[in-house]
């Protein structure tokens, strides 16, 4: 069989899971495969497909129909033009969280923290489009920390970050700030919503998507306790559910923030609220 002819079987394949991008998807893995960009298979799908590279390009297929993300399967994620490692043990970058990074590359700073960095995408992604910025990142999972900490060695950016493990602004160590700019993507899932979520956020790390309560127990530590760590003039920043603008909003205003702002994604759906600490 040519690839062509393999390509539109894991398609068909994955079509009847119930996946919704199969010819994506089957696509993504194949150039994984073949150690290719995705654009390039079409000068090489014509080819007989050789046993054993197609019998690796199966068992893929075989588990992305279970629902596993292609991610997890390839190892990557690409978020701000640039490639992440993950796995189970972080939550995947998405494109709605680019909001977050626009948004954060309109101030100035030059010292940045990051709440729950999980793979650093965001903190990684701020450094690299900022030359000379420092940042630090926390998280409670010693495991998202290793990959953070690969995805900066892999960016070239290990000598202006540093990672720590605790939880959230428990974390940081005496004497390391005040920062600029205060980021965060804490889990904002509601315990009562998870069932009903994709069957992809399965094999993502719960302590990442929910508080096992109402969705706003970090937005009510972060509001609190940051503050404190925050810079005359310092932003925080945290990216929310699209039903959560308002209730963050009057938290950051509760704790003493000001100029509050909620932003939206490109579907249009709240997605960022920041406030300042401080005179603007």
């Amino acid at each position: 069989m040519t690839w062509d002819q393999v390509l539109r079987q894991a398609s068909a394949s994955l079509s009847a899971a119930g996946l919704a991008d199969a010819p994506r998807d089957a696509r993504r893995l194949l150039a994984h495969v073949l150690e290719c960009d995705p654009s390039r298979l079409s000068l090489l799908t014509h080819e007989a497909a050789p046993d054993d590279l197609r019998a690796r390009f199966d068992a893929l297929i075989a588990q992305r129909a279970r629902r596993i993300p292609v991610s997890h399967l390839t190892g990557r994620r690409a978020f701000y033009g640039r490639d992440f490692a993950v796995s189970r043990d972080v939550l995947d970058p998405r494109p709605e969280t680019e909001t977050l990074i626009a948004r954060a590359l309109e101030h100035d700073w030059s010292r940045v923290l990051d709440l729950g960095t999980g793979s650093g995408c965001i903190l990684l992604t701020l450094l690299a489009e900022r030359a000379g910025a420092r940042g630090l990142g926390t998280d409670l999972s010693a495991a998202a920390l290793t990959v953070a900490a690969r995805n900066a060695d892999m960016l070239k950016l290990a000598d202006r970050v540093a990672f720590q493990s605790g939880d959230w602004l428990d974390a940081v160590p005496a004497g390391s700030g005040p920062f600029d700019l205060i980021v965060s993507n804490p889990p904002y899932i509601a315990r009562d919503e998870m069932p009903g979520l994709d069957p992809e956020l399965d094999h993502e790390p719960r302590l990442a998507l929910t508080d096992e309560a109402d969705g706003l127990t970090a937005y009510r530590r972060i509001a609190r306790d940051a503050p404190a760590h925050l810079a005359p003039n310092g932003v925080l920043l945290v990216e929310i559910g699209p039903t959560q603008g308002a209730a963050v909003a009057d938290l950051f205003a509760a704790y003493g923030l000001s100029g509050i702002a909620v932003d939206v994604d490109l579907d249009g759906r709240d997605r960022v609220v920041s406030g300042h600490f401080g005179a603007n």
